[in-house]
This record gives C-alpha cells, structure tokens and sequence, in this order.
C-alpha cells in the first residue's frame, strides 16, 4: 500500500483530483479520479491511512464515508473559510487540491473543519428540506396570481395558503382564466403534496427521534422546527458550551473590533439557513399576537419596546438566538419545559447568562 503524509481532494462533479503528499511536503502524486463511490474506494484502498482534506460541498458528505470506511481521518474543510483557495491567482483543480493537502499536513485547524451528520439524519433532514421546497414554490405561485388579478383590478381577500387554491375560484375572471387557472391547479396539486409531507414528517421522521415531543413543549416551537433543529445539530454534545448555538446557527453579530472601534453589525448568517429560518419565525410567533405567555416572550417584547431600526425584526433574531441556546439546554438535560422560568432560578440564571452572551 502507498503511504503519504497527507491527501487533499478536490471534488468535482464527475472527476475529482487527488494530490498527495511525502513526509517532506513534496507532491508525489496527482491523479484524477471519477468521483463515483467505485473509483473512489477502489483507489484509496490501495492507501495507507492517513488525513485526508476535501471541501464542504454536494458530495463531500458520502465521500467522506467512503473514505473513513477505509480508515482514513477525514477533515472536510469549511469553504466559506478558505479565502486562500477561493482568491488565488492562480486557481486550478491540481493546486486546490495540492493546497487542501499542505493545509491539512500542516494544521487541519487551518481549514476550520464542519461536521457531516449521519447517512439517516442526512436522509431525513431531506425530507422536510423538500417539503419546504414546496412550500416555498407555493408562495412564489400564490403571489405571481395575486400580482396577475392585481393589475386587473382584482384584489384577492386575505386567506391561509392552504385555502388558497379555493378561496380564488370564485374572483377569476373568464378572460384571465387562461393566464392563471392552471397556475391554480398546480397549487393546489402542491398543498396536497405538502399535508403528505406533513403526514409522512409526522408518523415516519419524528418517531425516530423522541426528542423532537420534549423540546415541542416550548410555545412557537412546531415539530417541524424541533426535528430540524435535531437533525441538524445531531449531537448536542458537540458545544462545550451552549451559547456556541447560536453562533453555530449563524444568530450571532459579526464582529469587527479594531482599537476603540466597535461597529454594530448584522448577524454573521453562516451555517444552516433552513434552521436557521425556522428558528426566526419561531421568534416572529412568540413576539406576536399569539404567543404564548412566556419569560422569551417578555424578555423580547422589552427589547423590541427599546425601538430603534427594525426593533421587530431585531428582537425576534434575538429571540431565535436565544430560544436555540433554550432548546440546545432542554435536549442536555430532558428537563420538562418551564414557560415561566426567569432569573431568579438557578438554572434560568445560566441559561440568561450564556443567552446573553451568544
């Protein structure tokens, strides 16, 4: 079997290139690949063990188990990170991937390695990624109609998207009907396909995962919010601290400290965007006419009571930052929700105390 030092792999769609290197740092092999789980496994069979660097991407999260399957340590690099491949002058698939493996040879800290969740996991956050597919495709749908009727001079009564499909019937005039009754039809084939969605998420996905009932208990926390909050974390051991949770959903102000300069900034916005989605409009409901009385909910009124910019919006990311810290705390310690909880407890004290931090 060949040994080197250390192994960088620059993925592509159909072929890859591998280049590794000797103990010295001297590039002793490029080779191109095809990047099937067939060629893959059938060339780094024939490889010592050793650390191997790919970048975060469509494929990195199979490949990386074909690779440790063959018992090399896998570090898949954050892209956003690395300015120093992205910006390079000179930019081909043979340096990335020469570059990927003197960074990993060096320091795998450099590529501020991310975790691949599980093949199940994997497989079940595609699901509600896919329902939510729809209902996205829905709204862009539902508004390009209203638009259309609009500029007829139709205004369309307010209505859930749900009932959309058949609330509109009755205001399509015979003349537009071409332009938009199929339109219709096809939002309507979408809601049916999204309360399967909800069936299937419901009865197969969340049973798997018990967890998802517990951290529910929280007002303006639906299942679907608690299963992607579960599957994307998957192992709430991962924080040493739970304030990380925050920033890890991308919750947390950027920074930009230099001397006595300390500029407010918006929130970084890195990690997972669906959850993170998720968590802001848990953070709209709770702030709302309908959310549920709660020590989240007063705490973010009195911030949003403050004013300034877009207090709302503000106070209902502040809300999501820390409602995930919330969650992150009740899936460690399976203590049942307390929706009056404050800072005069103890363990509201430090739940308070790393929230506001995050």
């Amino acid at each position: 079997m060949t040994k080197y030092s250390a192994i960088g792999v620059d993925l592509g769609d159909r072929c890859s290139v591998v280049c590794g290197l000797d103990d010295q740092g001297v590039v002793i092999m490029t080779q191109r690949v095809k990047s099937t789980p067939e060629a893959i496994e059938g060339l780094f069979s024939k490889i010592e063990p050793t650390k191997v660097a790919i970048e975060a991407g469509s494929l990195s999260a199979w490949v990386s188990r074909v690779l440790e399957a063959e018992g090399h340590a896998v570090i898949v690099a954050n892209p956003r990170k690395l300015k120093l491949i992205s910006e390079n002058e000179k930019k081909t698939d043979g340096l990335d991937a020469e570059l990927l493996a003197r960074l990993v040879r060096a320091d795998p800290a450099l590529l501020k390695p991310i975790r691949h969740r599980g093949k199940q996991a994997q497989a079940d956050l595609a699901v509600i990624r896919s329902r939510d597919v729809l209902v996205r495709s829905r709204t862009v749908l539902i508004n390009h109609v209203r638009g259309t009727l609009k500029a007829f001079g139709i205004r369309l009564p307010r209505c859930s998207a749900e009932a959309f499909h058949h609330r509109v019937i009755g205001f399509i005039p015979k003349a537009l009907s071409p332009a938009v009754a199929f339109v219709v039809g096809q939002i309507r084939t979408m809601t049916i396909a999204i309360r399967e969605y909800d069936k299937d998420i419901e009865r197969e996905v969340a049973s798997r995962y018990p967890m998802v009932r517990h951290l529910a208990q929280v007002g303006g926390v639906g299942t679907l919010t608690a299963l992607a909050f579960i599957l994307t974390i998957e192992d709430p051991g991962r924080f040493p601290q739970p304030r990380q949770v925050g920033a890890f959903c991308g919750l947390c102000p950027r920074s930009a400290r230099s001397s006595d300069s300390n500029p407010q900034l918006r929130i970084s916005k890195t990690g997972n965007d669906y959850l993170r989605r998720l968590l802001v409009g848990s953070g709209h409901y709770i702030l709302g006419p309908f959310g549920p009385p709660c020590y989240l909910r007063e705490w973010g009124l009195a911030l949003m009571a403050r004013g300034g910019r877009n207090a709302r919006k503000r106070a209902a990311v502040a809300v999501a930052r820390r409602l995930s810290v919330l969650l992150l705390a009740l899936w460690v310690s399976g203590e049942d929700y307390d929706p009056q909880r404050n800072g005069k407890t103890e363990a509201a004290h430090t739940l308070e105390g790393v929230a506001s931090q995050s």
